[in-house]
């Protein structure tokens, strides 16, 4: 799929959400162009090209990436978007509650993904799930204190309450929307945090999407990006060494693995 099919193309995000690619201003052939500081079109083949882009993201010289640009139109729920908002290297234009009217739109989670806490991981969902009876009952109380949250702040919308108190009471599962524009050096550390194994399901599901689009804008890049960044390993000094004497035949319970 061509960038001006990818333009605009919604792609469903939970039960309510969404990602859409809103514009891109760049691609691979920016990235080269940005690091050869040339004028030309054409005067390198795609493999040179290629191969320059994955030299580029090897040895992390970023700054070509930053040359292309991705904006997005996103709806998320706001305990998404407040982990979101961390990363501090986009540009963001959110819907706001002070000027408009909070949509009745509340993300529940399938019941596979109503889990216990886990005891292993302080701050995410265990790999255990409930009995199918428990997650349902779960899942109408949750449903039940959204409507009655709304309704709540309908009533105070027709009491001629003000919006920006009004919404004051609404949860962190209401949907909010916004305009996130971010260079592609800064959406690549925001993708390989975010579509990680350990990042939390529901952020993982509009990273994945956005991944999607990504790699079809700048397939080069992207291939680089897996295999230097994505799917790789750093190591320490001390684990480095312990690496090498391995390698010399020492025996690992030999090592000294504590420094």
């Amino acid at each position: 799929m061509n960038k001006e099919e990818l333009i605009g193309k919604e792609i469903k995000c939970l039960d309510h959400g969404f990602v859409r690619l809103v514009d891109v201003m760049g691609d691979d052939g920016s990235i080269v162009q940005a690091a050869r500081v040339s004028y030309g079109a054409g005067t390198k083949t795609v493999n040179e090209d290629r191969g320059l882009i994955r030299y580029l993201m090897r040895h992390q010289h970023t700054t070509p990436f930053e040359m292309v640009e991705f904006k997005f139109h996103i709806k998320l729920p706001i305990f998404i978007a407040r982990q979101w908002i961390r990363h501090r290297t986009a540009n963001v234009n959110e819907y706001s509650g002070r000027y408009s009217i909070m949509k009745d739109d509340f993300y529940l989670p399938d019941t596979e993904q109503i889990r216990p806490q886990s005891e292993i991981n302080k701050q995410g969902r265990s790999e255990e799930i409930f009995e199918p009876e428990k997650a349902n009952s779960i899942r109408e109380q949750m449903d039940k204190v959204q409507n009655s949250l709304y309704t709540e702040y309908e009533n105070l919308l027709e009491n001629d309450l003000a919006r920006e108190l009004a919404r004051i009471n609404l949860p962190l599962s209401n949907y909010t929307e916004w305009y996130w524009k971010i260079d592609l050096h800064n959406l690549f550390h925001f993708l390989r945090l975010r579509i990680d194994t350990h990042a939390q399901y529901e952020i993982r599901v509009y990273g994945e999407a956005m991944a999607e689009i990504v790699k079809q804008i700048v397939p080069h890049a992207w291939e680089a990006f897996e295999d230097y960044s994505l799917n790789s390993v750093n190591f320490s000094k001390p684990e480095l060494a312990a690496i090498r004497e391995l390698m010399e035949g020492k025996k690992i319970e030999d090592l000294n693995l504590d420094e």
